[in-house]
């Protein structure tokens, strides 16, 4: 599984699993890729990143290079696991204290009727839980915080 890192005031974290690669290439350097429900329109030109038009800055991050290279947690240090689209939360996985695995499930949101299970970036531990059951989240919006 590969991870893209993009955002030209923030990072945002795209995780490409089965079914979400593109779907169909329109000329050298884009495609249309679906993601969460929506299509966006990717562009590779000149060293530049577009998705929807926007400059993005990216990041390939393989974990199998993290394993061999004895480092599960590429990315130590506190971080704010975040809402990547708007939505409401239907159920919450963990709580304060707990240790997680890279891909462990942290809460279950429901955005454009479907459950959506938001998971770990890497190894952690929660510090805190920054919503509640039933809270409606903007995109962007913190969710749980790891260290």
């Amino acid at each position: 599984m590969k991870r893209i890192l993009v955002g030209p005031d923030s990072e945002k974290e795209i995780d490409f699993e089965p079914g979400e690669y593109p779907l169909a290439t329109l000329e050298t350097g884009t495609a249309l890729v679906l993601r969460g429900g929506q299509v966006h329109r990717v562009t590779y030109a000149n060293g530049l990143l577009l998705v929807n038009g926007k400059q993005v800055r990216l990041s390939l991050a393989d974990p199998r290079n993290r394993r061999r290279n004895g480092n599960n947690n590429a990315d130590s240090g506190r971080r704010d696991v975040k809402a990547a689209m708007p939505g409401k939360v239907i159920k919450i996985l963990v709580e304060p204290g707990q240790s997680v695995e890279p891909a462990a499930g942290l809460l279950i949101l429901e955005a454009m009727k479907m459950q959506n299970e938001v998971r770990s970036p890497g190894t952690g531990r929660v510090t805190s839980v920054h919503v509640k059951v039933g809270d409606t989240v903007a995109s962007g919006q913190a969710l749980v915080r790891l260290e």
